[in-house]
């Protein structure tokens, strides 16, 4: 099945970061990759950590033109990232597909921002627990992967817009590897949209966030480290503890721990968790925090 896109729609991002952001350290100063124009007036939706923290984003066109751009949005939640061209793009919106009706061996096609598309198939659509306290019900997964995926732009087979490429991991399948992408489904875009245009945030409060790093391991969940100065850090966790319980349940596996903590309350709210340690069991509180409220805003124009 051919797919045709419109690649000219999809733009190389470019963005630039202050050394002292909060998330210099681990995602740099200088971030590149590619974004794809959602409106006429120039509304680019990119992969959130791209732009996180900006103040100077690009935009470059298939043609060459450099256009610059204003880091609109970012929601954690998703992690899609909004930029507003703040010069005529001339470029037209592509259209939103539904990521819910995608199939497992449907043909796909991700575009970059610099010309390069990667004929795929979807090889699985399923649950994404990241390290980072990060949870996708259903993340769309595609193979081969694409060498330059962050902010790549997932085309279905009617050549309307799937969702957003996000990490490059490897799987394994009858004893062989690949390289597979990450790709953030669009359905999740279209709820909180407009809040993100208008308000640069969607319009629910924030999750309760801890700054821990995590891993699973046979099921149980591994701190690998922590964030300094943040929530987990200030209440002890430390690298290596395994976090058993949260409050009066047993944790089972990263996502469920992600859960319990999201249900715990609102960003603030005091969570204890059972942790071992050297083979001693602890308990800690950790008060939760607002992981916004550690980011550099981006200001609305």
């Amino acid at each position: 099945m051919t797919i045709n896109p419109n690649p000219r729609s999809v733009v190389a991002v470019r963005a630039t970061v202050p050394e002292d952001a909060f998330t210099a350290g681990a995602l740099g100063t200088r971030r590149e990759g590619s974004g794809v124009v959602i409106r006429d007036n120039g509304l680019v939706l990119t992969i959130g950590y791209l732009i996180t923290e900006a103040e100077e984003v690009w935009l470059t066109s298939h043609d060459g033109r450099v256009i610059p751009a204003h880091a609109l949005a970012y929601d954690q939640e998703t992690g899609f990232g909004l930029v507003q061209a703040l010069a005529p793009l001339g470029l037209p919106a592509v259209q939103l597909g539904d990521a819910a009706m995608a199939k497992i061996g449907d043909a796909v096609v991700l575009t970059d921002g610099i010309g390069q598309s990667v004929e795929a198939k979807i090889v699985t659509k399923q649950e994404f627990a990241g390290y980072w306290e990060y949870l996708l019900e259903e993340a769309i997964f595609i193979a081969p992967a694409h060498p330059s995926w962050g902010g790549a732009a997932l085309f279905g087979p009617d050549g309307k817009l799937l969702g957003i490429g996000s990490l490059r991991l490897q799987m394994s399948r009858n004893g062989e590897v690949a390289d597979i992408n990450m790709v953030v489904p669009i359905n999740l875009l279209k709820p909180i949209l407009d809040d993100l245009v208008t308000r640069g945030k969607a319009a629910k409060p924030p999750r309760p966030w801890l700054g821990a790093f995590s891993a699973e391991s046979d099921g149980q969940v591994v701190v690998m480290s922590v964030t300094e100065g943040g929530p987990a850090a200030k209440a002890g966790l430390r690298q290596g503890d395994v976090i058993s319980d949260i409050r009066d349940g047993a944790v089972d596996g990263l996502a469920d721990f992600y859960r319990k903590v999201w249900e715990s309350g609102p960003a603030g709210a005091e969570i204890p968790m059972r942790v071992v340690r050297d083979g001693r069991e602890t308990w800690l509180r950790v008060k939760s925090a607002d992981r916004g409220s550690f980011l550099r805003k981006p200001q609305l124009q």
